[in-house]
Protein backbone atom coordinates (compact mmCIF):
# COMPACT_ATOMS: atom_id res chain seq x y z
CA UNK A 1 0.00 0.00 0.00
CA UNK A 2 1.28 3.56 -0.56
CA UNK A 3 0.10 6.64 1.41
CA UNK A 4 1.53 10.06 0.96
CA UNK A 5 -1.52 11.66 2.84
CA UNK A 6 -3.33 11.04 5.73
CA UNK A 7 -6.18 12.81 7.03
CA UNK A 8 -7.19 13.48 10.01
CA UNK A 9 -10.21 15.78 11.06
CA UNK A 10 -10.26 17.39 14.27
CA UNK A 11 -12.88 19.23 15.97
CA UNK A 12 -10.84 20.01 19.52
CA UNK A 13 -12.54 16.79 21.16
CA UNK A 14 -10.00 13.99 23.10
CA UNK A 15 -11.25 11.21 21.14
CA UNK A 16 -9.93 13.58 17.91
CA UNK A 17 -6.83 14.21 19.31
CA UNK A 18 -6.55 10.16 20.26
CA UNK A 19 -7.17 9.82 16.66
CA UNK A 20 -3.92 11.97 15.51
CA UNK A 21 -1.92 9.37 17.75
CA UNK A 22 -3.04 6.54 14.71
CA UNK A 23 -2.72 9.07 11.80
CA UNK A 24 0.52 10.45 12.74
CA UNK A 25 1.56 6.39 13.57
CA UNK A 26 0.47 5.79 9.82
CA UNK A 27 2.14 8.71 8.54
CA UNK A 28 5.10 7.95 10.14
CA UNK A 29 5.23 3.98 8.77
CA UNK A 30 4.50 5.22 5.37
CA UNK A 31 6.81 8.11 5.28
CA UNK A 32 3.61 10.21 4.64
CA UNK A 33 1.81 13.75 5.61
CA UNK A 34 -0.61 13.97 8.03
CA UNK A 35 -3.56 16.56 6.98
CA UNK A 36 -5.55 17.67 9.57
CA UNK A 37 -9.21 18.88 9.09
CA UNK A 38 -10.26 21.14 11.68
CA UNK A 39 -14.22 21.08 11.79
CA UNK A 40 -16.54 23.44 13.12
CA UNK A 41 -19.59 22.11 14.85
CA UNK A 42 -23.33 22.80 14.66
CA UNK A 43 -22.85 25.82 17.46
CA UNK A 44 -20.33 27.45 15.89
CA UNK A 45 -22.08 28.09 12.61
CA UNK A 46 -24.93 29.18 14.17
CA UNK A 47 -22.74 31.69 16.14
CA UNK A 48 -21.15 32.93 12.96
CA UNK A 49 -24.53 32.83 11.23
CA UNK A 50 -25.95 35.09 13.98
CA UNK A 51 -22.67 37.82 14.47
CA UNK A 52 -22.67 36.37 18.17
CA UNK A 53 -18.79 35.31 17.62
CA UNK A 54 -15.79 36.96 16.32
CA UNK A 55 -13.89 35.76 13.90
CA UNK A 56 -10.48 35.94 15.26
CA UNK A 57 -11.74 33.81 18.51
CA UNK A 58 -12.65 31.02 15.71
CA UNK A 59 -9.16 30.98 13.99
CA UNK A 60 -7.76 31.42 17.85
CA UNK A 61 -9.37 28.45 18.72
CA UNK A 62 -8.24 26.47 15.41
CA UNK A 63 -4.55 27.57 15.84
CA UNK A 64 -4.71 25.65 19.67
CA UNK A 65 -6.23 22.52 18.19
CA UNK A 66 -3.39 22.76 15.40
CA UNK A 67 -1.20 23.43 18.16
CA UNK A 68 -1.48 19.75 19.51
CA UNK A 69 -1.44 18.10 16.27
CA UNK A 70 1.80 19.73 15.80
CA UNK A 71 3.12 19.11 19.17
CA UNK A 72 1.94 15.21 18.29
CA UNK A 73 3.53 14.89 14.93
CA UNK A 74 7.01 16.68 16.32
CA UNK A 75 7.39 13.96 18.37
CA UNK A 76 7.69 11.26 15.54
CA UNK A 77 8.74 13.93 13.31
CA UNK A 78 5.58 13.55 11.15
CA UNK A 79 5.19 16.91 8.66
CA UNK A 80 1.71 18.19 8.89
CA UNK A 81 -0.67 20.70 7.06
CA UNK A 82 -3.94 21.28 7.74
CA UNK A 83 -7.22 23.38 6.70
CA UNK A 84 -10.24 23.98 8.13
CA UNK A 85 -14.05 23.52 7.38
CA UNK A 86 -17.35 24.37 9.07
CA UNK A 87 -18.82 20.41 8.98
CA UNK A 88 -22.47 22.01 9.35
CA UNK A 89 -24.09 24.62 7.15
CA UNK A 90 -27.32 26.32 7.70
CA UNK A 91 -27.73 26.77 4.17
CA UNK A 92 -26.84 23.43 2.49
CA UNK A 93 -28.65 20.94 4.46
CA UNK A 94 -26.82 18.33 2.79
CA UNK A 95 -23.57 19.61 4.12
CA UNK A 96 -22.43 17.92 7.20
CA UNK A 97 -19.19 16.67 9.37
CA UNK A 98 -19.57 13.45 7.48
CA UNK A 99 -19.89 14.87 3.92
CA UNK A 100 -17.24 17.58 4.69
CA UNK A 101 -14.65 15.29 5.99
CA UNK A 102 -15.48 13.00 2.43
CA UNK A 103 -14.84 16.72 -0.07
CA UNK A 104 -11.95 17.38 1.70
CA UNK A 105 -10.38 13.96 1.51
CA UNK A 106 -11.26 13.65 -2.59
CA UNK A 107 -10.04 17.17 -2.65
CA UNK A 108 -6.91 16.61 -0.85
CA UNK A 109 -6.72 13.20 -2.51
CA UNK A 110 -5.61 11.42 0.58
CA UNK A 111 -5.05 7.66 0.62
CA UNK A 112 -5.84 6.92 4.35
CA UNK A 113 -8.79 8.68 6.50
CA UNK A 114 -8.67 8.44 10.58
CA UNK A 115 -11.80 9.02 12.27
CA UNK A 116 -12.62 8.59 16.01
CA UNK A 117 -15.33 6.31 16.32
CA UNK A 118 -16.34 6.59 19.85
CA UNK A 119 -20.25 7.15 21.17
CA UNK A 120 -21.30 10.42 21.24
CA UNK A 121 -20.34 12.03 24.34
CA UNK A 122 -21.99 15.35 24.99
CA UNK A 123 -19.09 17.60 24.61
CA UNK A 124 -19.51 20.71 22.57
CA UNK A 125 -16.87 20.59 20.55
CA UNK A 126 -17.26 16.70 19.39
CA UNK A 127 -18.18 17.49 15.55
CA UNK A 128 -16.72 14.27 13.72
CA UNK A 129 -17.65 11.43 16.12
CA UNK A 130 -20.93 11.82 14.95
CA UNK A 131 -19.38 11.24 11.27
CA UNK A 132 -17.66 8.38 11.52
CA UNK A 133 -20.10 5.61 10.21
CA UNK A 134 -21.05 8.18 7.58
CA UNK A 135 -17.65 8.31 6.43
CA UNK A 136 -17.02 4.60 6.59
CA UNK A 137 -19.88 3.78 4.57
CA UNK A 138 -18.65 6.15 1.77
CA UNK A 139 -15.09 6.77 1.40
CA UNK A 140 -13.08 5.64 -1.25
CA UNK A 141 -9.69 4.86 0.20
CA UNK A 142 -9.10 3.26 3.64
CA UNK A 143 -10.29 4.62 6.53
CA UNK A 144 -9.33 3.61 10.42
CA UNK A 145 -11.92 4.14 12.65
CA UNK A 146 -10.36 5.07 16.31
Amino acid sequence: MQIETVLAPVDGSETAMDAVEYAVAVAERYEAVVHALYLLGERAAVAIHEGKVEAAAIAERGEQVMAGVRAVAAEHDVPVDHSSAAGFSLDRLAQHPGSVILDVSEMLDADFVVVPREPITGDPEAVIEKAAEYVLAHASQPVLSV
